[in-house]
């Protein structure tokens, strides 16, 4: 539509082009047959001069004069507006050359077709947004297939490693043999958790999470989630300290924003000083409820703060097991608390690193 719409306005600014110039034209007829009519009055002639003669003989003729002046108009207006016309058109040709060139530089067109130039840069910035987002999907894809790679290769190599031990060891003493399958399992768990977390990813890039809708008391829930992270807290020297408003009831998806929460715990627990509380505070704000998970650890950068939510994001570098999983979590829980009509953000200074989530009371369902 809005392509027609230019090309109208186009016709409509050539058209009056057109139409002025005619006028030109025929003033300036107009204003020589003035001009030769007042030097003829003026003068005195004697039948021999050369203007005279061509004045005399173009009184004879003026119909083939005025038809001849017509016509030389006609074809100087249309060579003009044609040869015009084909410029344009050769401006145009020449910039669609420029869409898929790499650089940013903005095409730049003459004056009469600045509204052309205006859709052309417009559609070129389109055609290098959709190549960036091409490149840094198939960025994405090759960095899962890394993430796979690496992150599945560790657990299994421990687990055939101890389970091989075990079997070339058959006289191995009871507790050498307990503590080689007790890591032989814990990896084994690690591989099962890593490969849950690839089906979450496959089912967050290829399908949109839909809410299931129930009424839940909210309180009851962080207090749950809460007293079932205690053993955690105690094998890495935490502690919780919870402010958490009795009774809240809120209308949403249970089960997904349990993982939520979930999340959010295990990655101050992950992050956080040993010997170090865990705080947990919930409440009311008008149609609102506000979620406070906040830990104490390394200042998290601003630079890696904007990212934190992004898919695979890592704070750790060294891509340690001990600090998570596929960097999936906070991405997947961003989705679900927006999806939810909610906020979060995260936050960190002086050594302490925050999440805050915002809900609405009646979460909407959205399918």
């Amino acid at each position: 539509m809005k392509t027609r719409v230019s090309l109208k306005k186009m016709k409509q600014q050539m058209l009056l082009r057109v139409l002025i110039s005619i006028a030109v034209y025929g003033l300036l007829g107009i204003l020589a047959y003035y001009l030769v009519n007042v030097l003829y009055h003026s003068t005195i002639w004697y039948g021999y001069e050369p203007f005279y003669r061509f004045v005399q003989w173009a009184d004879t003729n003026r119909i083939f004069i005025l038809s001849a002046y017509i016509m030389l108009g006609g074809i100087i207006i249309v060579l003009h507006y044609w040869k015009q016309t084909f410029s344009f058109f050769q401006e145009v040709v020449n910039a669609t050359e420029q869409f898929y060139q790499e650089d940013t530089t903005l095409i730049e067109l003459s004056e009469p077709l600045k509204e052309v130039e205006t859709r052309m840069n417009q559609t070129k910035v389109n055609i290098l947004n959709n190549e960036r987002i091409a490149r840094e999907a198939e960025q994405r894809k090759n960095d899962l297939v890394t993430y796979l790679a690496h992150d599945l290769k560790t657990p299994i190599t421990s687990v055939i490693g101890y389970l091989t031990l075990l079997q070339d060891e058959p006289q191995i003493s009871e507790e050498l043999r307990a503590k080689y399958t007790g890591i032989a399992l814990n990896k084994a768990e690690r591989l099962e958790e890593l490969i849950n977390e690839f089906f979450d990813i496959t089912r967050f890039n290829l399908s949109k999470l839909t809410l299931e809708m129930e009424r839940i008391n909210l309180s009851r829930m962080l207090e749950q989630i809460a007293s079932e992270f205690y053993p955690i807290l105690a094998e890495k020297e935490l502690e919780w300290h919870t402010e958490i408003a009795p009774d809240i009831e809120i209308l949403c998806d249970s089960d997904k924003l349990e993982r939520v929460f979930d999340n959010l715990i295990r990655n101050a627990v992950n992050y956080s000083y040993a010997n170090t509380a865990l705080f947990l505070s919930m409440k009311p704000i008008e149609n609102t409820v506000e979620i406070l998970v906040r830990n104490k650890g390394k200042t998290i950068p601003p630079e890696k703060l904007e990212r934190i939510f992004e898919q695979f994001f890592r704070l750790d570098s060294s891509r340690s097991s001990k600090t998570g999983g596929t960097g999936l979590g906070l991405a997947i829980s961003k989705e679900i608390v927006e999806l939810h009509g909610g906020s979060i953000k995260a936050e960190s200074a002086d050594e302490s690193i925050s999440f805050t989530v915002v809900l609405p009371v009646d979460c909407q369902k959205i399918v």
